[in-house]
């Protein structure tokens, strides 16, 4: 074989044109860097993949890691958000070659202790905590781990030096509320998730924000609080439905709880949205699979989990500390069929 028929390595240079950004964007992409819009980031890294590109000793820093393990906590991971945050994760940390561990905290007073334990024993290199909560005692035992820590969506009982990432919770809940308004709608309800999240307290801030702006009183009949599931968005529903004055549109604090809504509104013999219209948030899969198809605030869940695990093997790896304080994405409505102007 003669030289000539070697083909010459792919670079960084080569990426670049090909995506039409600049080298320094690629680098970022490569050195997981949270400064890159989404649509850049998928489309860098497919190119990466798709034209094999390999990255040289030279790009990382001497005695940097490799492989290993890290671990992703949640405190329920059946839910949609769950498989979301899950899917993000994995990609990232298979595109690293490094190992993910799903781990679901459980139940029982010791339950936090006992995880800790068994992630030591694994000796895991870093960890992304997605759940509503830990207690300060294991907190205090994570500290002492020196185990490098993320968070996303923080439900606000961590300590605040945790570096977290997150979605724009209160622009989410101000644009699905605002979406109602424009539509004519002026009886809105809400159903809230548990109010001890931030995530929550966000959601609702928005929609009476969005009330507020539009000279709209924010009667406090028409706030329920769900739990983020179904059943209890169901029967918060048909209460809202209930009122002598109910409400012609009805935003629900996630899509699991829109679907509680659908099936309440069925229950009393209104359809959606002739009669009702319904608004979620998330943008699961499953949100554009329902009869009729559900308009809802799109939170970027998997790629919030990609960066929070992109983040945290930059730093494993010795190409940067770890960001300060909190990040948040853009959300942003997703209009379907499930809303529309109010019944006259």
């Amino acid at each position: 074989m003669t030289s000539d028929s070697i083909t010459p390595p792919v670079t960084i240079a080569d990426i670049a044109a090909a995506a039409g950004v600049s080298r320094a964007t690629v680098s970022k992409v490569l050195n997981g860097r949270a400064d890159v819009a989404p649509t850049t980031r998928s489309q860098v890294e497919r190119l990466l993949a798709d034209r094999g590109y390999v990255r040289t000793k030279r790009t990382r820093k001497a005695g940097a890691q490799h492989g290993g393990l890290i671990e992703i906590l949640f405190n329920d991971a059946s839910s949609p958000w769950a498989v979301e945050m899950i899917r993000g994760t994995e990609e990232a940390a298979r595109a690293a070659r490094v190992g993910l561990v799903v781990s679901v905290l459980g139940e029982g007073p010791k339950r936090g202790r006992q995880w800790i334990e068994d992630m030591a024993d694994r000796n895991s290199r870093g960890v992304i905590l997605a759940l509503s909560q830990l207690s300060d005692a294991d907190q205090q035992r994570m500290a002492k781990l020196g185990v490098p820590t993320i968070l996303v969506d923080p439900a606000g009982d961590f300590d605040s030096d945790l570096p977290s990432i997150a979605a724009n919770n209160w622009g989410g809940g101000m644009a699905a509320t605002q979406h109602l308004l424009d539509l004519g709608h002026r009886r809105i309800g809400i159903i809230t998730g548990q109010m001890r999240f931030l995530f929550s307290q966000a959601r609702l801030a928005g929609y009476r924000a969005a009330l507020e702006r539009a000279n709209r009183t924010v009667d406090p009949r028409l706030v329920a609080q769900g739990d983020f599931h179904f059943d209890a968005a169901f029967e918060s529903a048909l209460e809202l439905l209930s009122l002598d004055d109910p409400p012609t549109a009805i935003f629900a604090a996630n899509d699991e709880q829109a679907l509680g809504v659908y099936a309440a509104a069925q229950r009393r013999g209104l359809r959606v949205p002739a009669e009702l219209s319904v608004v979620g948030f998330d943008d699961v899969p499953l949100s554009q699979w329902v009869s009729p198809p559900l308009t809802t605030v799109r939170q970027p869940i998997a790629e919030i989990a990609g960066l929070a695990t992109r983040t945290l093997l930059a730093h494993l790896d010795g190409q940067g500390e770890l960001p300060q304080g909190r990040i948040e994405l853009s959300t942003t409505l997703i209009v379907r069929n499930s809303t529309a102007a109010p019944p006259r």
